[in-house]
């Protein structure tokens, strides 16, 4: 396997930079096209609380000021992209004065987590599917039976949750209802506290599971009945090379390609879709984070939680694409 070249290198570092600068300008200017006034909105949930608030004036110039909102929009946006460099979103109007990034940091591992479980299980299982589909020696059951299970991806994820959280803990309670670890048990790398994560976790893993394995599995379907047809999977037939080492070999392998790059950008999607899954888990992700976010119109929250979104996603593109040949040796890196 040769190195990477340089200039490929610096072309496609280039490129990352400018996806998540521009991303991060429209990030930006959306909010900001709505009339809704963060400092104000902070302010009537201090007079909701409080019932009255003097000097309302004061209070409302003081909380634009912290917010930075008072400042010029070119002086507000080079702050904004200097804050964004060093993951700093600035203060959350609806738990304020908390800072934005301390909300993410606190979120983010838990959503990462289910993430990449939910994600590489539906990889797995719907590429593995999806060849089974087309290969020659899968059993006639097998073929009906598969398509039949995709009926589950037109079932939304909150369906689907709230249909296994019925099931499995509701009814048969083999799993809790709600939360990402127990209350009795106390944070930190021990089993007590992994086990309680996993247990807590595979409802809403699975509820995503279900509704997702169905588009990797007809995804890898058409590329496999593509890859059929090639004369490299004729000639290892003509060969007598076992039907399963074909399998692997000459038609998935060749295949799996795309899938991987549609691998790095479900990320995104996946973090998106997961909101209202962790929403009705109480699951203390970046998805249910963001739901309260825009209930709450804190949108220092919701600009935070999109830039970090983005930057996953741009960043997953960005090792894939360097990763191609290690996966299929025909592609090199070229500089354009």
């Amino acid at each position: 396997m040769s190195r990477i070249p340089r200039e490929y290198l610096v072309n496609r570092l280039i490129t990352l930079v400018l996806t998540v600068l521009i991303a991060a300008t429209l990030i930006w200017i959306i909010p900001r096209l709505s009339p809704v006034d963060p400092a104000e909105i902070a302010l009537g949930r201090m007079a909701a609380g409080a019932g009255t608030v003097e000097n309302a004036d004061e209070i409302l110039a003081t909380l634009r000021a912290q917010m930075g909102i008072d400042q010029p929009l070119v002086v507000q946006y080079f702050k904004y992209i200097k804050g964004v460099l060093v993951f700093d979103f600035g203060l959350s109007t609806a738990a304020f004065p908390t800072p934005v990034s301390a909300l993410i940091a606190n979120a983010l591992p838990w959503t990462i987590g289910l993430m990449l479980i939910s994600l590489i299980i539906t990889f797995i299982i719907g590429n593995l599917l999806g060849a089974l589909m087309v290969w020659e020696k899968t059993p006639r059951l097998w073929k009906v039976a598969i398509p039949a299970a995709m009926v589950f991806t037109s079932i939304p994820p909150i369906l689907s949750g709230l249909l296994l959280m019925w099931i499995f803990a509701a009814k048969l309670q083999w799993f809790p209802l709600t939360g990402a670890y127990g209350l009795t048990v106390e944070p930190g790398w021990t089993w007590a506290f992994v086990s309680s994560v996993l247990h807590h976790g595979f409802l809403p893993a699975l509820s995503i599971v279900v509704v997702t394995f169905g588009f990797w599995a007809l995804g890898m379907r058409g590329l496999m009945i593509t890859v059929q047809g090639e004369d490299y999977t004729t000639l290892a037939k003509a060969k007598g090379l076992k039907p399963r080492y074909i399998l692997y070999k000459y038609m998935i392998r060749n295949a799996i390609l795309p899938q991987v790059t549609a691998f790095a950008l479900k990320i995104g999607l996946l973090i998106a879709g997961q909101v209202l899954v962790e929403r009705i888990f109480a699951y203390n992700g970046m998805g249910k984070l963001l739901y309260d976010a825009i209930l709450d119109q804190d949108f220092p929250v919701i600009q935070g939680v999109s830039y970090v979104i983005i930057l996953l996603t741009a960043l997953s593109v960005f090792i894939v694409d360097l990763i191609y040949p290690f996966i299929d040796p025909r592609v090199r890196h070229e500089v354009a």
